[in-house]
């Protein structure tokens, strides 16, 4: 299996996540395997595309709004995956009814 091929579709639908929050998780698993990647991982892609492919209209509708205020989610998890026992912390901002940034980080050392 071709790696640059592998980083290429993964940074394409990092990019797409702003519009389909929907695909989060999924990304992040899959992001972790971008310099080790297996014929498993190009599956686990493929079946994304092609949820995407039967689900156009789930995507995010960015309105403009009459009142512009900003809230702030905050979700950590202290126990981590199995695999490697490393928590995650995530967070999502609002800007009005709009999703304007989220973010999902993997804590560099073992809780």
């Amino acid at each position: 299996m071709e790696k640059y091929q592998y980083k290429k579709l993964v940074g394409k639908l990092i990019y797409l996540l702003h519009a389909r929050p929907d695909i989060t998780y999924t990304m992040s698993v899959v992001s972790q395997f971008m310099y080790e990647p297996c014929e498993r991982h190009m599956q686990a892609i493929d079946k994304i595309l092609q949820y995407l492919k039967s689900s156009p209209r789930k995507g995010l509708l960015f309105k403009r709004g009459d009142i512009m205020s900003m809230e702030i989610y905050i979700d950590e998890d202290f126990i981590g995956l199995v695999t490697n026992r490393r928590s995650t912390f995530g967070y999502y901002m609002f800007l009005g009814e709009n999703l304007a940034t989220l973010r999902s980080k993997k804590q560099n050392v073992v809780a």
